[in-house]
């Protein structure tokens, strides 16, 4: 009964969406109940603006960072909260009506909910709390939540502010809220230090109403307060507004934040809604998401086609949050005590770039690096700029911060293929010097490639870089206190990462530095097993583990970051002409990844029950999501084009219960099915001296990217296919420009120009197309 009650879903999603397909308008397309079943605190977002400080949304669960937020089978609401960030939560609030339960916490105050009048799209919600009797509207702009409850009559009515409480990453230590008015209140929630946010981090509020309350209850540690006080403060402290019973029909709360002060918070609220038309907010939200959306427009193609690839699009301009206010200013927790800082301004004194959070880069060359540059080269800019302002506050380029936290999330510096990535494709709007700088340091002991993940103490060895200067590769067993321990895996991803820097130090006349960093990057070769014909793991005495294994069933396989060496193994980027001499040419080579393709389709292209490690294949984690791109370097570029497709029909689920595989991270699996069903990709990342782009066949008619012309001397890119269908998947033929094109690629200043590329697709493929000169390897192109 419970699958079909699912196919029930997934079918009313279909029939829902098939009406805003007919308008042809990319807001309405996006879903973003897609794979909510399988949420992460960060993952779900409806009432926010792209890269939003505040993502006001439903909280269904709230007890962990996994399956939290807003999971979709979830039977009641627990609060609206303002913050879903990478390890940042915060100031929930509830509305309810009857007896007054908010000191007794969540479970006591929570309300049942259906779906069948729930509304979410891009910037707005609506929802009915079905114990209340209270329909909640919710909508944003990038750092105010804008409330709107329709009460109903002869009851009591509060509306609660749980600033105490428990939300996904951990505890509050401290809480303060205090009335400063009976339309207004302020305070601060203290955010508990986590395992990768090493510091306690306050957030900010202020809530201003258009309607006044009438008594201001406050509790502590779950005791309400016996006498009523205009300040309540604690561990566990919070308030509930009480209203009059027939002056409260209808409730608008408009509620700033911010991470440097509450003053900063009212200047945001003052700033970014100064009135109280909810209506306008969120038509402009709207308005503002279709704007970014629309920088690439699509025809053909099927509905469900259509919707995913829009919520794709949409996922990838969030979950990396903006940090700093209004005016600039940004709380820098990098030294011993917070600092107020404030980024770049211009003449007017108006912030040239925002400051950003966000979890690290990992991976993201295959996806965010790539898509950002093409469509949005003023982000890359933004977040190349607040990287650099971390180096001058902290002394170290970050790999991921939160709340002005260094975290050393994940393993390496996939920093700096991110700004190779901007640099070379022209996106320059920042200090190339210090950031290169920065960069070097990162890559020799004590950088942050140096700290293993989440490795906190100072001076760090986890990332084992004295091994890899000293011998090439990194061992297992190093004794450290940090996580993420896998040795062939930074090995792989440090020598992918030199050659990143070895292309900046091309382009920026660093001659001595290119050749230091593009031999470091061949040391991949050093962990290469002839025997096993793989990447194999090496213990401290230089010998070959020996319970060495391709796949495994747990999540680490020893020596790899959540995969394994039948995944990594193909972790050559800089090198895939030096990796196929490896294995004995292009025919050996083909045929041990098309394998490992045929054995990963059994898997859905996942690993087992959704456990990373356990496939030849995954796309639901980052280490492997460029492998079906690979086949463009080998010879065989019709596999790229069989396999691009069969793994984005998996991942085309556009209803509750898939999409995603249950990770989308933060915007990267978005970015990747954006870049796929469009048919561009860069395996290497974009981050070459001269980058290019690789193709695959395209899921629709066609796909028009509009050029940010701050950046590109272009107007738009488009991207034509003749005889497409869902069996005409391979490349028969192209043109670029209306010249033939014979190779599988082409190179970005002919995108940043603007131009037309036109795809002949068919049913069977042409092994003549696309083979004659593969894409540029370091092999053939350096040596």
């Amino acid at each position: 009964m419970k699958e079909i009650a699912k196919q029930l879903i997934c079918l009313n999603f279909l029939i829902v969406f098939s009406h805003v397909f007919a308008q042809q308008k990319p807001v309405d397309l996006v879903n973003p109940f897609v794979d909510t079943v399988n949420s992460r605190w960060f993952y779900f977002s409806s009432a926010s603006r792209p890269f939003g400080m505040v993502n006001l949304s439903p909280d269904t669960d709230t007890a962990k960072t996994w399956s939290s937020g807003y999971l979709y089978d979830s039977k009641y609401i627990r609060s609206f909260s303002h913050i879903h960030a990478w390890q940042l939560a915060g100031i929930a609030v509830m509305p309810t009506t009857g007896v007054f339960k908010g000191h007794l916490g969540m479970d006591s105050y929570q309300s049942a909910f259906t779906h069948n009048d729930e509304i979410a799209k891009p910037g707005y919600h609506k929802i009915v709390l079905k114990d209340y009797d209270i329909e909640v509207e919710l909508t944003s702009t990038t750092r105010v939540g804008f409330h709107k409850y329709k009460f109903p009559k002869n009851k009591e009515k509060a509306i609660i502010f749980d600033i105490g409480a428990r939300l996904a990453h951990g505890p509050t230590t401290f809480s303060k809220v205090w009335k400063v008015s009976n339309t207004e209140i302020a305070g601060v929630q203290v955010l508990k230090a986590t395992g990768r946010r090493p510091k306690d981090t306050p957030v900010y509020f202020v809530a201003k109403l258009d309607t006044p309350f009438t008594s201001f209850k406050g509790w502590v540690n779950n005791e309400l307060l016996e006498k009523e006080t205009d300040t309540i403060q604690g561990e566990n402290a919070g308030v509930g507004l009480i209203f009059n019973k027939k002056n409260a029909a209808e409730v608008l709360m408009k509620v700033g934040i911010s991470y440097v002060s509450v003053e900063q918070a009212c200047k945001n609220l003052e700033t970014e809604i100064s009135h109280w038309d909810f209506d306008k907010v969120r038509n402009e939200s709207l308005e503002t998401w279709n704007d970014w959306l629309s920088r690439i427009e699509i025809k053909g193609g099927t509905q469900k086609q259509q919707v995913k690839f829009y919520t794709d699009l949409w996922h990838a301009l969030q979950g990396r949050r903006i940090i700093s206010d209004v005016d600039g200013k940004y709380t820098d927790m990098t030294g011993e005590n917070p600092i107020t800082r404030t980024v770049s301004l211009d003449a007017n004194g108006k912030p040239l770039f925002p400051h950003y959070n966000f979890d690290a880069w990992w991976g993201s060359h295959w996806s965010l690096n790539i898509l950002w540059s093409m469509v949005y080269p003023e982000i890359m800019d933004g977040f190349c700029n607040t990287m650099v302002d971390m180096y001058d506050n902290g002394g170290l380029i970050p790999r991921g911060p939160s709340g002005g936290n260094y975290t050393f999330v994940m393993i390496g510096d996939p920093s700096v293929s991110f700004f190779a990535t901007a640099y070379n494709k022209g996106i320059k709007n920042y200090d190339i010097e210090k950031a290169y700088k920065g960069l070097r340091k990162n890559a020799f002991v004590g950088g942050s490639r140096d700290h293993a993940g989440y490795e906190h103490n100072s001076p760090a060895f986890g990332g084992g870089m004295q091994y890899y200067i000293d011998q090439g590769w990194v061992p297992e067993g190093i004794e450290a206190k940090g996580g993420h321990l896998d040795g062939a895996s930074m090995t792989l991803e440090y020598a992918y990462q030199d050659w990143c820097l070895a292309q900046l130090s091309k382009v920026l006349n660093k001659e001595d530095d290119y050749n230091l960093f593009m031999k470091r990057s061949l040391n991949y070769k050093n962990l290469w097993n002839p025997e096993t014909k793989m990447i194999h793991p090496k213990e401290i005495d230089g010998s070959w583990i020996k319970d060495f294994q391709p796949v495994s069933k747990s999540f680490n396989s020893r020596g790899f970051c959540e995969s394994n060496s039948a995944i990594y193994t193909h972790y050559v980027p800089q090198d895939m002409e030096g990796l196929i001499g490896l294995f004995g040419g292009a025919d050996m080579y083909n045929n041990f990844l098309d394998e490992s393709f045929h054995k990963g389709e059994e898997l859905d292209f996942v690993g087992a029950n959704k456990n990373h490690a356990a496939s030849w294949i995954d796309y639901g984690n980052q280490p492997g999501t460029g492998m079906a791109h690979i086949f463009n370097y080998s010879g065989a570029p019709w596999l790229s084009q069989k396999w691009v497709r069969k793994v984005k029909e998996v991942y085309g689920d556009i209803s509750p219960y898939g999409g995603y595989n249950g990770d989308e991270d933060q915007g990267q699996m978005g970015a990747l099915g954006t870049l796929m069903a469009m048919g561009l990709f860069e395996f290497d990342g974009g981050v070459s001296v001269k980058p290019y782009y690789e193709i695959t066949s395209p899921l629709f008619d066609e796909v028009t990217i509009h050029l940010n012309k701050d950046y590109y001397s272009g107007d738009k890119f488009v991207i034509k296919t003749i005889n497409n269908s869902p069996e005409n998947i391979y490349i028969q033929g192209a043109e670029l420009n209306k010249s033939t094109l014979n190779n599988c690629w082409f190179y970005h200043d002919d995108f940043s120009k603007g131009g037309v590329l036109e795809l002949e697709l068919g049913k069977q493929p042409n092994k003549e197309w696309g083979v004659k000169v593969p894409p540029p390897s370091f092999s053939q192109s350096e040596n």
